[in-house]
């Protein structure tokens, strides 16, 4: 013969494990099935289920059920929305789910089904309901009702913990995101300058891993190729720094990297992170490639250097021109005056290019050149540009070979005649004499033409920034004039066509220069 254990130790014990799962189990539904199952248990009933608001829905979701259908839960998840969620009415809200319950009762069976129910409210707030039924007409006692609210404070408590735990983890994602996301390098330092974490695009700068990063002291992972103006960080903290939670410090360097990365132009901005006591908690490192500011900057220089450079020299050239022939102590022959006079002419004429040049370059960057389309038959174009530059040279035999029934593009004739300017005064500049020969061909869908000289070539090294605004090859730059913006507009000028323009590495010495065009 054996007892049954007591009631009260029964429900004790339930309560107990419910406790420890409050604190040991983190899945919401997993917690709530353990309570409803200690209601059903309990209280000598043979199912039941526990719903939740959900505030992102504003509405109700059956989340734990036992022993009843479905189509059962879906209309029950209809019949709660009648019932109020206020933070400070638990009394309303109890009487509400009351009536909701007994009126079940009384359809479900003929009321051979009883149930009881309560609301999960914890700390003032309603965040669900918990309902036990029995396949017997007996009314649940008040005892029933005060042993479900037990039960019922347990899981209210496991809700909203759940929801808590939620809303931190949902900004901790958030708070990664960003992390992972942002395009500047992010390092987070402990208050002792060693790192606690980093984001994807700061071991990108670094050339290192995230573990080769975390736990390392600042000092070990930015270091720079020569000390920087400014104070680094240790040097700042030494001299007291933060004194408060706006304090950023700025810092430019170049940082060394990994064995086989070159040093990068950064700009890092270190910003505190401090108690409400006024204890460093954490510094904030935000680490930015500066590689293209440098660039522009460079750009700049060489812009204005050049610049100065192509106005300096015709200018030179017609004022002493200008001044010589204008002086009254001498008489001029006709002949030296007309050869004056053809320099100011062909110092004038750069001087328009050049100044044509850059407002075409001004252009490109507030949005792009516009076209004027036309009928252009290019080897007409081709005969009238070989035409104007053979009287400029004796070195050079200019020539166009197109093939016979070459066909008729749609293009702004003005500009590929200032496409073929540029290829044929190029190719005259650096090419000391020879042939310089215009070829076109036909392909289904576009027409392709090539610009081509007897000269050095293009080296290789120089190749891939022909093209570039400002680019000249330093050994030709000592030799030839120009502002490195021909090919830069070139190239745009036959993009903004729809077309592309590329090198022609060919056999032999000398240039090769191509583009195309849709037919």
């Amino acid at each position: 013969m054996f007892l049954l254990p007591d009631y009260r130790v029964r429900q004790r014990d339930y309560l107990l494990e419910i406790a420890r799962a409050l604190t040991q189990e983190l899945d919401l539904d997993t917690l709530l099935g353990r309570v409803l199952h200690v209601s059903i248990d309990m209280l000598a009933g043979q199912a039941g289920l526990i719903a939740l608001y959900i505030p992102e829905i504003s509405g109700w979701q059956v989340r734990v059920s036992q022993g009843l259908p479905t189509a059962f839960l879906r209309y029950i998840e209809t019949l709660l929305t009648n019932i109020p969620i206020s933070d400070h009415e638990t009394d309303g809200n109890l009487a509400a789910v009351q009536r909701i319950v007994q009126e079940l009762s009384n359809m479900v069976n003929l009321g051979a089904l009883s149930g009881v129910g309560l609301p999960l409210a914890a700390r003032q707030q309603v965040v669900g309901v918990i309902l036990i039924y029995r396949n017997t007409p007996s009314l649940f006692s008040p005892d029933d009702q005060a042993l479900l609210s037990s039960f019922a404070n347990q899981a209210a408590i496991a809700v909203q913990n759940a929801q808590l735990y939620a809303q931190v983890n949902q900004q901790k994602q958030r708070m990664d995101a960003l992390l992972d996301t942002a395009a500047d390098g992010i390092l987070i330092l402990g208050p002792d300058q060693r790192a606690e974490r980093s984001n994807p695009a700061l071991q990108t700068l670094l050339g290192l891993p995230a573990e080769r990063i975390v736990g390392c002291l600042h000092e070990e992972l930015i270091r720079f190729t020569t000390p920087p103006h400014s104070l680094t960080l240790e040097q700042a903290i030494a001299n007291g720094w933060p004194l408060n939670a706006r304090a950023t410090l700025y810092v430019e360097g170049d940082l060394v990297r990994s064995a086989d990365l070159p040093p990068l132009p950064i700009a890092i901005s270190y910003a505190p992170l401090l108690s409400n006591e006024g204890a460093l908690l954490n510094i904030i490192a935000t680490v930015r490639d500066i590689t293209r500011f440098r660039q522009a900057e460079e750009m700049k220089s060489t812009f204005i250097s050049i610049v100065s450079h192509e106005l300096k020299t015709p200018v030179a050239l017609i004022k002493g021109y200008v001044s010589t022939l204008r002086r009254e102590d001498a008489t001029w022959e006709r002949e030296i005056v007309n050869e004056g006079l053809q320099v100011i002419e062909e110092e004038a004429d750069r001087l328009s290019g050049l100044i044509e040049n850059l407002l075409d370059a001004s252009r490109l960057q507030a949005g792009g050149l516009s076209l004027k389309r036309t009928e252009v038959f290019l080897p007409a174009t081709a005969a009238r540009m070989i035409a104007r530059f053979q009287t400029q040279t004796k070195q050079h035999t200019l020539v166009a070979d197109f093939p016979a029934n070459f066909p008729i593009i749609l293009a702004d004739e003005g500009r590929l005649e200032q496409v073929f300017a540029n290829l044929i005064s190029n190719a005259i500049k650096y090419a000391p004499n020879g042939e310089i020969r215009i070829t076109g061909q036909e392909r289904p869908d576009r027409v392709l033409v090539c610009v081509s000289d007897q000269g050095p070539g293009i080296a290789p090294q120089d190749a891939p920034f022909v093209f570039d605004r400002f680019y000249r090859a330093p050994d030709m730059a000592r030799h030839t004039k120009g502002a490195g913006l021909g090919l830069f507009l070139t190239r745009a000028i036959i993009e903004a066509h729809g077309g592309q323009i590329w090198i022609d590495h060919q056999a032999g010495a000398g240039a090769r220069i191509c583009f195309s065009l849709p037919r």
